[in-house]
């Protein structure tokens, strides 16, 4: 099977405006069978943790850093995955998974995400190049604006890291430096159906609303780190170890695991870049 592949334009897209999205990234089938796990799966749920935003509201999520040879993880270590990271990030190093979250906004309760850039988190882990880090968003249900999607400000990657706190539970951007690049950046809604996919850089700023809509809102979020990219203050191995990237067609074609807890679940409290 031939595998998904970047265009140039679509490289270009992407260091020039921090972010690509990419329709039908993934098939119907292939969402049917994340969203039916993401529903049902028992250990994904009994690892699930909140975090508050400023209201109170709460955003739930399961984190792990290693990907096993379960649906999820044979996603995330699938061609089109680790490829893609390998042409948009920067260096030459080998491609390694640092972690991956299940998002689960669900109807009415589910909180809103501040202005932040991810690299904002991961800078508390000591990793030294954010360039060499990013993130790939797969829509498992249908994103948009009422059920609050992700939104972006459009080049805003290329300010560096700006300063960040804690905005609830969360770790915000400066509010100041936000309005600042508000004034002249463009902020773009993404919205998403079941199968597309985001790709975006470590330090563009996005958020996300909270949802006060009557449907869930569930995304998986990939991070991807180069091995020459050492976190000081992390004690997971995962983001220095190189994938062995498997066919795009092993979600639905290859016999898959159930994930547990060799995946290596994030504990709430033992999140560095939350302390």
């Amino acid at each position: 099977m031939r595998h998904f592949q970047l265009t140039q334009q679509q490289i270009a897209d992407y260091h020039r405006d921090g972010y690509l999205i990419v329709r039908n990234f993934l098939n119907d089938e292939e969402i049917s069978k994340l969203y039916k796990i993401a529903t049902n799966d028992e250990t994904l749920q009994k690892h699930a943790f909140d975090l508050n935003d400023q209201s109170g509201k709460k955003t739930k999520l399961t984190l792990w850093y290693t990907p096993g040879n379960d649906a999820y993880g044979l996603l995330t270590k699938s061609h089109r995955m680790v490829d893609s990271a390998n042409k948009l990030l920067d260096g030459d190093s080998a491609v390694c998974h640092f972690h991956s979250k299940l998002m689960q906004k669900e109807p009415k309760v589910g909180g809103a995400w501040e202005w932040h850039q991810d690299y904002g988190y991961w800078y508390k882990n000591e990793f030294l190049f954010p360039g060499e880090m990013m993130s790939v968003m797969v829509a498992i249900t249908e994103a948009n604006k009422q059920n609050g999607c992700l939104q972006v400000i459009k080049g805003s990657h290329k300010m560096g890291r700006i300063e960040h706190g804690f905005a609830g539970e969360q770790v915000g951007a400066s509010q100041h430096y936000v309005a600042l690049i508000l004034k002249t950046h463009e902020l773009i809604y993404v919205e998403l159906l079941p199968g597309d996919a985001l790709f975006f850089h470590s330090n563009l700023l996005h958020r996300s609303e909270a949802n006060l809509s009557d449907t869930a809102r569930w995304s998986l979020i990939s991070c991807y780190n180069r091995s020459n990219n050492i976190p000081y203050n992390e004690p997971s191995r995962s983001s220095i170890i190189p994938l062995q990237a498997v066919p795009d067609d092993a979600l639905l074609k290859w016999e898959t695991e159930e994930i547990n807890n060799e995946a290596n679940f994030l504990e709430k409290e033992k999140d560095e870049a939350l302390k």
